[in-house]
C-alpha cells in the first residue's frame, strides 16, 4: 500500500516537472505548517503539539496537526494530504523509525522542507532532528529504581518492563538505558519480560501488568516507558492486592503523576519536556523557511524527577512539561 501511494504521488510530481510547472505545490504560499502525531489521545504529543503551535504562530503561520493514530499507513496518507495541499513545512513525530523514510521520500520529492520531533528515523532527509536523550533519561530512572528497591531490601526480585515501541530508536534507547542505570544502582535480580504496547492505553498496560504479576510472583519493580500508561499499571497493582510490594518507575509525565510521586506511588519518572520539544520543532522549522540552517540534531533534556525532588521541580515541570495545563 505504502508503495502504490509512493509511485502515485511520485508520478504527479513528475508529470508536473515534465510540463514546467514548479516542483512546490501552489499553495505552498499559505503559510501553514502541519504536524504529524501518532496519537493526541497521548498527552505526550498533545503537549509537544502545542509548543509546535506556538513556534509557529508567533511567526505568523498557520497550524493543523493531523493524528496518525498509531497507524503507519494513516500518517503516510497524512503526509499525502498535506503535501496536495501544498503546505510550507511539516513537522513529523514517526509512527516508528521503520517507516518515517516513506513520509520522508514523498516530502523531498515536493520540495516540502521537514522537521522531526522525537522517535527519529532509519533514514530520509530532514532539516532536523529534535530529539530528547532517552538512554540518559531511562539510565537516571534505572538507578533511581534500584536505590528504591534497595532501601526495601529488595534488590535481589525481579523488574518487568512494559516498552513502547521497540521498532523505534527511542524506545531502544529507554531500554537499554534503564537496564543499565538498574544494574548501576545494584539491582541483582533477574527480568520479569518486556511487553511491548501497540494501543499505548492503560488498558492495555493493565493486561499485560496482570499478566506479569502472575507469573512472577516475586516481581518487585516495574519500568513503564511513557506516561498514561502507568496508570493502568497502578491499576493492576491494586487489583492483584499488591499495593506497596511493586515499586513503579515511569517514563514522560502526566498531571497525575505530581500526587503519585509526593506519595510514592510513582517512585521515578523520565520526564521529557514535550512542550519544549515543540517549540524547538517549530523554531527550526522557521529557520529554514527564513532560508537558514538549522542545527541537525538538537537534544532536549530530560528530567529525572522522584518523589524527593518533585516540589523542587514542580514549577519547570508545569510550563516544559505539562504546556501550562496544570
Amino acid at each position: 500500500m505504502e508503495r502504490r501511494t509512493f509511485l502515485k504521488l511520485t508520478a504527479g510530481v513528475a508529470a508536473a516537472a515534465s510540463a514546467g510547472l514548479p516542483m512546490v505545490p501552489a499553495a505552498a504560499a499559505s503559510k501553514d505548517i502541519v504536524y504529524l502525531t501518532p496519537g493526541l489521545d497521548l498527552p505526550f504529543w498533545r503537549y509537544l503539539s502545542k509548543g509546535v503551535e506556538s513556534a509557529a504562530k508567533e511567526k505568523g503561520y498557520g497550524y493543523q496537526a493531523l493524528d496518525s493514530h498509531n497507524s503507519a499507513q494513516t500518517q503516510l496518507q497524512n503526509a499525502q494530504d498535506s503535501i496536495a495541499r501544498g503546505v510550507a513545512g511539516i513537522v513529523i513525530s514517526p509512527t516508528d523509525s521503520s517507516t518515517a523514510p516513506s513520509v520522508l521520500a514523498l516530502a523531498k520529492k515536493a520540495n516540502i522542507p521537514v522537521v522531526i520531533a522525537d522517535i527519529g528515523t532509519n533514514s530520509g532527509d530532514y532539516a532536523s532532528f529534535i530529539i530528547s536523550d532517552n538512554y540518559r533519561g531511562a539510565h537516571d530512572v534505572g538507578v533511581a529504581l534500584a536505590q528504591a528497591l534497595k532501601k526495601k531490601g529488595w534488590e535481589s526480585g525481579s523488574v518487568g518492563i512494559v516498552a513502547i515501541s521497540q521498532a523505534r530508536k527511542n524506545g531502544q534507547a529507554r531500554t537499554k538505558g534503564f537496564l543499565d542505570g538498574l544494574k548501576e544502582g545494584g539491582f541483582k535480580g533477574k527480568e520479569a519480560g518486556l511487553q511491548q504496547m501497540q494501543s499505548y492505553t492503560a488498558d492495555e498496560t493493565f493486561k499485560f501488568v496482570q499478566d506479569m504479576l502472575t507469573a512472577n510472583p516475586g516481581m518487585r519493580g516495574l519500568f513503564i516507558q511513557t506516561d498514561q500508561p502507568a496508570i493502568g499499571a497502578l491499576r493492576a497493582i491494586k487489583a492483584a492486592r499488591r499495593n506497596g510490594e511493586v515499586l513503579v518507575a515511569a517514563f514522560d509525565g502526566i498531571p497525575e503523576f505530581v500526587d503519585l510521586l509526593k506519595s510514592g506511588e510513582i517512585v521515578a519518572s523520565g520526564m521529557q519536556q514535550p512542550y519544549l520539544m515543540g517549540v524547538r520543532s517549530g523554531e527550526a522549522m522557521m529557520e529554514v523557511l527564513a532560508g537558514k540552517t538549522p542545527e541537525k540534531e538538537i537534544t532536549v533534556p530530560i528530567l529525572a524527577i522522584t518523589s524527593e525532588n518533585i516540589d523542587k521541580e514542580l514549577p519547570t515541570v508545569k510550563k516544559t512539561v505539562f504546556a501550562n495545563e496544570v
